[in-house]
Parts: C-alpha cells; sequence; structure tokens
C-alpha cells in the first residue's frame, strides 16, 4: 500500500474537485433560498388575503374569503358551470390559443427569415405589420366578429394576428443578427443550401426565436381572455365574464386563479424548452 503525503493529498485536482462541489453546493443553496422566498411571498399574499375577509374590512361580494374561493372551485369542478365541465371551458380556450400559434409560427418564421435576407419582401411587409401591430387587437376584433361569425374562427383570426407581430419581427431580428462571418465559415466547409440553414441559420436565429414566442404567447393569451369576454359562448374568460353578471366574485376569483396557473404553466414550458434544448442561449454569438 502506498501511502501519500499532505501535499499530494492536496493536488490541483483534488482542489479543483473540491471547488467544483463548493460551487454547485452554493447553487442548490441559493436556488432552495429563491425556491423559499417565493413560496415565503405567496403564504404572505394569501395570509394577508385571509386576514382581510376574516376581519371583514372588504364586504365578500368584493373580496370573497379562500374558504368561498375553494368551495366555488370544487363545486364547478364537480359540477361545471352552465351546462359544461371546467374542463370544457379550459379546452376551447387552449383550442382556440394552440391554433392560434400553430398559424403564427407556421407563417411568422419563414416570412421572418425571408424579410430578414431578403429587403425586398420586407419593404413589401413592413408597412402592413406595422400599422396593425400598434392596434389593440379588440378594436379589429368587432370586424373579425362581422365577418367570420361570434365562433371559434374570428377568436382564433383574433388571436392569431396578435401573436404574428411580436414572432415575426423577434426572427427578422435573429436573423440579421447572425454573422457573416459564421456564415462563410460553414460555408468554407462545404455547407450549403438546406445543410447551411438547419445547422448554421436556424440554430442562431432560435434565441430570438423562442424569446419572440413567449412574447407572442403572452400576447395572444391577454388577447384570448378579453375576446371571450367580448363575444364567446364557452371558455374561462367567457365563465368569469358571465359569473360577474350575478356578482359570482367567488367564480370569478376562480377564473382568474386558473387563467394564471395556466399562464404560468404555459411560460414554464417555454423557459424549460430553452434551457434543454437551447444550452447555447445567453453565450457569445
Amino acid at each position: 500500500m502506498v501511502l501519500k503525503t499532505s501535499q499530494q493529498r492536496n493536488a490541483p485536482s483534488g482542489i479543483n474537485r473540491g471547488v467544483g462541489s463548493q460551487y454547485w453546493a452554493l447553487l442548490r443553496k441559493l436556488s432552495t433560498t429563491e425556491g423559499f422566498i417565493s413560496l415565503t411571498s405567496v403564504l404572505v399574499i394569501l395570509f394577508v388575503w385571509y386576514l382581510t375577509t376574516a376581519l371583514e374590512w372588504v364586504d365578500p361580494l368584493f373580496l370573497p374569503t379562500p374558504l368561498a374561493v375553494w368551495s366555488a372551485f370544487v363545486e364547478i369542478l364537480r359540477d361545471g358551470y352552465k351546462g359544461s365541465s371546467l374542463f370544457f371551458h379550459i379546452y376551447q380556450s387552449m383550442y382556440r390559443l394552440g391554433v392560434a400559434l400553430v398559424l403564427a409560427i407556421a407563417t411568422a418564421i419563414p416570412l421572418g427569415m425571408l424579410c430578414g435576407f431578403f429587403s425586398p419582401i420586407r419593404a413589401a411587409l413592413d408597412p402592413i405589420i406595422e400599422f396593425y401591430r400598434p392596434l389593440p387587437p379588440l378594436a379589429y376584433y368587432t370586424l373579425l366578429v362581422i365577418w367570420l361569425g361570434i365562433e371559434n374562427p374570428s377568436k382564433i383570426a383574433l388571436l392569431f394576428l396578435a401573436a404574428f407581430a411580436p414572432l415575426f419581427l423577434a426572427v427578422i431580428s435573429g436573423v440579421q443578427r447572425i454573422s457573416l462571418d459564421r456564415i462563410n465559415g460553414a460555408r468554407s466547409l462545404g455547407a450549403e443550401g438546406w445543410q447551411l440553414f438547419f445547422y448554421v441559420i436556424l440554430p442562431s436565429c432560435l434565441p430570438e426565436i423562442f424569446t419572440g414566442l413567449r412574447t407572442a404567447i403572452g400576447v395572444a393569451y391577454s388577447t384570448l381572455v378579453a375576446a371571450e369576454m367580448v363575444a364567446a359562448v364557452s371558455g374561462i374568460g367567457w365563465m368569469v365574464l358571465d359569473a360577474s353578471k350575478f356578482l359570482r366574485s367567488d367564480v370569478i376569483f376562480v377564473g382568474i386563479i386558473i387563467m394564471g396557473i395556466i399562464a404560468i404553466l404555459i411560460d414554464a414550458g417555454i423557459r424549460w424548452v430553452q434551457r434543454t434544448q437551447l444550452p447555447w442561449i445567453g453565450r457569445d454569438s
């Protein structure tokens, strides 16, 4: 058996392993601390809500108790709302959002790529995009209802228009940020055509594409809720509006909380894909 001296035991490799272990331990501690702070903030909000309603500082008509909101949620989950289950209302909202996002992705990404590389195409589309992009979606929603009716086509068209512009502009920005040296370097190695697109151009644009997608989802989701409140017979937004007609603030709170949770889950899913599938995000180009 060979005995190691103290100097051998403290070799650089051991130091590196020790530093690495301390680094990951610090990250875990920081993550745990941030998670604890987030949980504490939620609990504080719930406590203030409970205290406000328990001491009757606010009329229950305007601010229902947490127990009343929970009871309304259980009731809707068990019996549905206005003849339709809670999952049906959620499905209707997610269906409209999903179809609109698929259409936006299928059109905004290729058009953004073309506009990023070919300025004449961008010059042709730019006035149209810049004209309708600042408009509030509900401003032209009435026209869509007249043209397409009150059912899903008008809502999907509205959400498509709301999601298209931010994603389209993000793709153009991503294309314009690609370094010519990177493209020329790939060409010098024999990459041409589709190889150049799939292995150089598209990966370089993905960070901006996902950033634009998160923005597009946020805009489309808020537009969806507003659209369902204006003209709909199903969906979470419609459920909230209908409950307001009967002063059911507990049902309104249920709908708002469900909207918020769904939005958090969607954004968390996008961030998870970014973190796992796009590890180069945040690195220098």
